[in-house]
């Protein structure tokens, strides 16, 4: 039975919608029959799993404080408590902080979990569960800092390029931001398409996007056509030369190649990430900064249909979110407003366009900061208990799940890690639970290791 067969019996089964019956078609693909396909759906019947047509992933590198974000602490000792107040929020009972004036309003469009949790405090490793919902093996997990390698575990993004390729015209996975690295320039992992290989690697922008008539340089028109073509058969060229060393590897770029050229020429292209058409009122809601003007062209991609878009909030002129020092100082001028502006901005956008149950909101973390504030004024890393805040498509809204104790430390009721969330955004986007992948030694990965967070769901 093929493909296209088995995708036509099963939607006169059951009277799917078109998008879930292209799931199940890719799912067949992987070498699932029908039989099995009715077992999973059943399953997986659940009104949230695949409401998620695209994914808008705000990486808040360094791991935001809970105490001056989603869980305060106003009760707490003066060593931990900090400088600022909680304010309510549209959620009876439910108080963040008064850094979050925008999003206290929109509470009641959101999910925040307070008890996320984990163990590992180092930024390189902890970001791999983060983006990819993977941990590294026991044996390195004591190693500090080291080079990311084509073995890790893919990026959301990627898993969601290889399992449902798209348009060509169009990348199925963009990150807008640099690659983001420690200070002593080592690779944050998780970013990367890893054991999937090259040609599910990210389109990147990675410029300032605050300029009044901001072009895109990664589409700039003056890039001819018959340039990317010059372009093309040189990297062909080159890639021929290191075929006979690794013929997968040289594969798997020129797949890649093709795409950029197909995406490169397209107007569609051009079109979804003209920044610069967006009106000056616009542009102002969303905060005249690089993370604001970043959140806005997320929305357009999305909008144009592409799946997986990052926003990588690292370096910026004031800093990033990792507070050793100054920590309140940095909050308050700089980090709480930024995120409060653009949070709000695009969570009221993508509602005001009709978008917020096809698009998933996720501003994620690798952990948290310590309760007990430093002698520079500052929080140190600290796993052991932080919140996330989401919002948009299949999550029920003004939903408040877990706790933290009372010096906002550790869990004081269920902890989830980062396995299971990433469980509930692949259940959002409509990937099967037992999807499994598989390496270039053919060797099967189980995708989906930890739990959905079934308390957030609709």
């Amino acid at each position: 039975m093929t493909t296209r067969d088995s995708c036509r019996q099963f939607r006169e089964a059951s009277r799917l919608t078109r998008r879930a019956c292209l799931t199940i078609g890719g799912a067949t693909a992987l070498g699932l029959g029908l039989p099995e396909l009715l077992r999973l759906q059943a399953a997986e019947s659940n009104g949230s799993f695949g409401s998620a047509k695209s994914v808008i992933f705000v990486f808040l590198h360094g791991g935001h404080p809970q105490h001056e974000t989603w869980d305060p602490k106003p009760n707490a000792p003066d060593g931990v408590r900090g400088e600022f107040g909680d304010i309510a929020t549209k959620l009876s009972g439910f108080r963040i902080s008064e850094l979050l004036p925008s999003c206290a309003r929109l509470a009641d469009r959101m999910a925040i979990v307070r008890s996320m949790a984990h163990s590992n405090t180092n930024h390189v490793q902890a970001c791999l569960p983060a983006m990819t919902g993977h941990e590294h093996p026991p044996s390195v997990r004591g190693r500090g800092d080291f080079p990311p390698t084509d073995s890790d575990f893919p990026h959301f993004g990627a898993v969601l390029d290889h399992l449902r390729p798209g348009d060509r015209h169009l990348p199925n996975w963009v990150q807008l931001g640099p690659v983001m690295t420690r200070s002593n320039r080592t690779v944050l992992h998780g970013q990367s398409a890893g054991f999937l290989g090259d040609r599910h690697s990210p389109f990147r922008v990675d410029q300032d996007l605050t300029a009044e008539k901001v072009r895109i340089e990664a589409i700039a028109p003056e890039i001819t056509v018959q340039r990317l073509r010059d372009r093309r058969g040189l990297l062909a060229e080159i890639d021929s030369q290191r075929e006979r060393l690794d013929v997968a590897a040289a594969k798997s770029r020129q797949v890649f190649y093709d795409r950029a050229f197909g995406m490169l020429t397209s107007a569609a292209t051009h079109q979804a990430f003209d920044l610069a058409a967006e009106p000056t009122k616009v542009r102002e809601r969303y905060g005249w900064n690089q993370v604001g003007q970043s959140c806005l062209l997320a929305r357009r991609l999305v909008e144009a249909g592409l799946p997986f878009v990052n926003v990588h909030w690292c370096k910026t002129p004031s800093g990033s979110w990792d507070t050793h020092g100054q920590n309140f100082t940095k909050m308050k001028e700089s980090l709480g407003p930024t995120l409060d502006t653009a949070l709000s901005a695009l969570i009221e956008d993508i509602e005001q366009r009709g978008m917020l149950n096809d698009v998933l909101i996720v501003p994620m973390a690798e952990f948290g900061r310590t309760p007990q504030i430093n002698k520079n004024a500052g929080r140190d890393h600290w796993p052991f208990v932080y919140s996330l805040a989401l919002a948009g498509a299949g999550l029920k809204r003004g939903c408040v799940e877990g706790a933290s104790d009372r010096l906002g430390a550790y869990p004081a009721s269920t902890p989830y890690e980062p396995a299971d969330m990433a469980a509930t955004i692949y259940h959002l986007l409509g990937v099967p639970h037992n999807t499994v992948l598989y390496d270039r030694e053919n060797r099967p990965h189980k995708l989906i290791v930890g739990k959905k967070i079934e308390s957030i769901l609709t």
